[in-house]
């Protein structure tokens, strides 16, 4: 009785080894995944080093990079940087954007309704979902060049080999206007919108000298100058009526400043101020670029839309772009009270777009 009820010894030593070649087991397993776990934390901690190095070198370049990610527009890619991005690029345009704000929140003070006349000089690009507002006398010749490779459907290629006034042809492409007012409110709503602008008076020069002292300008001499040395010229000769090809810069801000301008018809596009070509303060620009820091803002936009791939802005070769002290001279045969007269008349872009006053005016 006693032997059945006691264990033998061999079935003992069974179980023994068993339990045995079980720990056995165990430990080996666990080796095992021990062993993938350090493996992987190392490949971890390399992919998180070279992350690391790769943000430091982008700062320190002062390269903006994009996270890709299938279906986001450049709207959205713009608003995930604002929160990613750290360059020099970036904080700028930031601080432009934040300074136009609020100075428009400062100085507007009735809001109205856009119409289509106010839309004219928004171009459309449907494909990379951009909306940009040209401003003559700011490299809009190149940046609409640009625009049409990017929305011709592979007929342009690269924007320098588009002929200036192709660029400039009515139909080439699309402006806002043409849309219905669904269509419109939606591509403000969700459309990357970008501006460029220049300081006020370089710009103003720069139309001038482009419009009044080239000789294969003859329709602006007949359609301006002509009107404008009847009305401003004392003694006027026949030819000088006829032709209009000698306007003075004195003149032109006499023109400019004359009430009876404005009564009679808007400022041609040329100097026409910036915010009522392209309403700033009714239209919120996600980009504001400018002519001093045009080759960095170009490329921003163009990254930020995912066609830097497609279109390189042209970089400028030409050495006689208007300058401040190419500025300067022109206004030193304008009185103080001149000067005072056309200041007040550009005084919302001077503000709007933190330009300071120039050093050459003599305002008191």
């Amino acid at each position: 009785l006693l032997g059945l009820l006691s264990p033998s010894r061999t079935s003992v030593a069974g179980r023994e080894s068993g339990i045995v070649r079980y720990i056995t087991m165990i430990k080996r397993k666990v080796g095992r995944m021990f062993l993938a776990t350090c493996v992987g934390s190392f490949f971890i901690l390399i992919l998180y080093f070279q992350n690391i190095s790769r943000s430091a070198s982008e700062q320190v370049s002062g390269q903006t990079s994009f996270p890709v990610k299938s279906g986001r527009s450049p709207l959205q890619t713009l608003q995930e940087n604002d929160q990613l991005d750290h360059s020099a690029v970036q904080a700028t345009l930031q601080g432009r954007r934040e300074l136009l704000e609020e100075t428009c929140r400062t100085h507007t003070h009735k809001r109205r309704v856009l119409s289509p006349e106010d839309l004219r000089h928004l171009i459309v690009d449907d494909k990379h979902k951009l909306l940009y507002c040209y401003v003559p006398k700011v490299a809009c010749t190149n940046w609409k060049r640009v625009m049409m490779v990017l929305t011709g459907d592979g007929r342009y290629h690269e924007p320098l080999a588009i002929p200036a006034n192709e660029a400039h042809v009515a139909g080439n492409l699309r402006s806002l206007s043409e849309y219905s007012t669904s269509e419109i409110n939606k591509r403000l709503r969700t459309y990357l919108k970008f501006i460029f602008v220049r300081e006020p008076f370089e710009r103003l020069v720069s139309a001038y000298r482009n419009k009044f002292t080239r000789s294969y300008n003859t329709a602006f001499h007949k359609r301006y100058g002509t009107k404008i040395i009847q009305r401003h010229r004392v003694d006027p000769q026949s030819e000088a009526l006829e032709k209009g090809n000698d306007v003075s810069f004195e003149e032109f801000v006499y023109y400019l400043v004359d009430p009876q301008t404005q009564r009679e018809e808007p400022f041609n596009e040329h100097w026409e101020r910036v915010h009522s070509l392209c309403h700033p303060c009714l239209i919120h620009y996600d980009v504001v670029g400018k002519y001093e820091t045009l080759p960095d803002d170009s490329r921003y936009v163009l990254k930020v839309a995912g066609a830097d791939g497609e279109a390189k802005f042209p970089t400028s070769s030409k050495s006689t772009r208007t300058t401040g002290d190419m500025a300067a001279k022109f206004f030193d045969n304008i009185s103080p009270f001149y000067q005072k007269k056309l200041f007040n008349l550009y005084r919302m872009d001077f503000l709007l777009f933190n330009y300071s006053l120039p050093a050459y005016l003599k305002l008191s």
